[in-house]
């Protein structure tokens, strides 16, 4: 697994192996940066939110492609110290937090921090989560007026059109992997 593009493009990141463990891969996220930069173009200065983080590559993509901040949530303590690695190895350490915990737990946490301008959520397969989190989201009003959130799931996977003032306006297939893309409302 490496960073595909911007200012550490190529440098390889560390992984960590378990069950249920499925990293997006270099394929899939290739797609979905290109996607992201014919929506919104450059990511110069966006404030990102990376759910469910992993490794922490989307949100570490972002941050190499210009990206302010990031923030990442993973309640594995493995995938916390696997992205303090690889936030280490691409010099990002100043521009990133970490949060532990429950994926709804650490978003009311992050209530006053937001919004954020690109928020990234691939929940494991098969447990429903999309849907709460996505209230959660809504809710506290985490994602910006003009922002975009991508929901990473399986084909299988239900994910729901809308959500509150959340609207999918997007769905790309990539194999085994679906990609939901979300805005706000436009009338607010």
């Amino acid at each position: 697994m490496r960073v595909i593009g911007g200012t550490v493009r190529g440098r390889r990141l560390v992984a960590f192996k378990g069950k249920n463990i499925r990293p997006t891969t270099d394929r899939v996220r290739e797609a979905l940066f290109s996607t992201l930069y014919s929506r919104a173009g450059a990511l110069e200065g966006l404030k990102v939110l990376d759910i469910f983080a992993g490794s922490g590559a989307l949100g570490i993509e972002a941050l190499s492609r210009g990206a302010s901040t990031a923030w990442f949530i993973d309640s594995a303590g493995q995938a916390r110290q696997t992205i303090r690695e690889n936030l280490e190895r691409c010099g990002f350490v100043e521009r990133a937090q970490i949060l532990e915990g429950d994926a709804l737990k650490a978003l009311h946490s992050l209530s006053g921090k937001g919004p954020f301008d690109l928020i990234f959520m691939d929940p494991p397969y098969g447990q429903d989560w999309a849907t709460r989190v996505l209230e959660t989201i809504d809710t506290l009003e985490l994602l910006a007026k003009e922002g975009l959130l991508c929901l990473e799931t399986g084909v299988k996977d239900p994910a729901p059109q809308h959500t509150g003032k959340l609207k999918c306006t997007d769905q790309r297939r990539y194999g085994s992997t679906m990609l939901h893309f979300f805005h706000r409302g436009l009338h607010e």
